[in-house]
């Protein structure tokens, strides 16, 4: 099978319409994830879904929903979601001039330029915001035309004035968004997703690129800011984190199901990740659910 070689995505709106929208439901939302950027900002609302979000340099794992703004040509890999039986994810994409070169350079449009700097690095939004804007933004698939565009914009501003947001590349690293280098991430990626509750060497992984072992590794830090090994633990972890919401499954064998044969070093790496422990993590869950 041909390996599909992600790019620069072109994303095309409906004739007639600067602004494209998509509705995706449990039933057809089966394209796979891929490691791509576009000039396009994309807004998505995910209601009843779960799954993993690699954007930048940011890795996690969601459940239920979330609502995140991606700036310009910030990389991404999709969403791995998986919607549930009455969920609904709304896929918002829209250059920055799609209005015209100046028009959020005027004074009225201040917040929502600030908005758009912001999301460069991408911004996932809290549960206030996202209950409030996400029924908005799920309305901009009934509407056409002017109509739409008035609703985006009420929907951007809303989002400008929020609070309740974090900002998910926060020390504001600068991704390469070379054609070539997104093919190789993407290999490399789909490689560690498939493979990272097993070992992966060095050798096997610059192998898939046709790159020696030193190249392979300059060539990984510069273009994601991490380690290779440092990105298949953080994949691990976020599994982790999954299994420890959805799951009964002791600690431990949480953590061997990860891919870590030493469970000390799992709780170690844990901490670092999230802040605290995976007993904790876990207990804290369990007072969420029953609150």
């Amino acid at each position: 099978m041909k390996k599909r070689k992600p790019t620069l995505e072109k994303i095309s709106p409906n004739f007639g319409s600067s602004v494209f929208v998509k509705k995706s439901t449990s039933k057809d939302n089966e394209q796979k994830p891929f490691w791509h950027f576009h000039p396009e900002i994309e807004l998505v609302y995910v209601n009843k879904g779960q799954g993993k979000r690699h954007i930048g340099n940011h890795l996690s794992y969601f459940n239920n929903s979330q609502l995140i703004l991606i700036g310009s040509n910030l990389p991404h890999n999709g969403f791995t979601d998986r919607l549930t039986q009455h969920g609904t994810e709304i896929l918002v994409q829209f250059k920055p001039e799609f209005l015209g070169p100046y028009f959020f350079d005027i004074p009225e449009m201040s917040h929502i330029n600030t908005l758009f700097e912001r999301a460069k690095n991408g911004i996932i939004f809290k549960p206030e915001t996202k209950r409030r804007i996400g029924k908005k933004i799920e309305k901009l698939n009934d509407v056409v035309g002017f109509e739409r565009v008035i609703l985006l914009l009420k929907i951007l501003q809303k989002l400008a004035e929020a609070k309740d947001y974090e900002i998910l590349n926060a020390d504001g690293f600068v991704f390469e968004t070379e054609l070539q280098d997104s093919a190789k991430i993407d290999i490399v990626y789909k490689h560690i997703n498939q493979n990272f509750r097993n070992h992966i060497s060095l050798d096997d992984i610059s192998d898939k690129v046709s790159m020696t072992v030193p190249a392979f590794c300059r060539y990984f830090k510069k273009s994601t800011g991490k380690t290779f090994t440092k990105l298949v633990n953080e994949y691990r972890i976020v599994h982790a984190t999954k299994l420890l919401s959805e799951s009964q499954m002791s600690i431990s064998d949480v953590a061997f199901e990860c891919g870590f044969n030493n469970f000390s070093h799992f709780n170690k790496l844990f901490k670092e990740f999230t802040g605290k422990s995976a007993l904790k993590y876990r207990k804290e869950l369990t007072q969420i659910m029953q609150s």
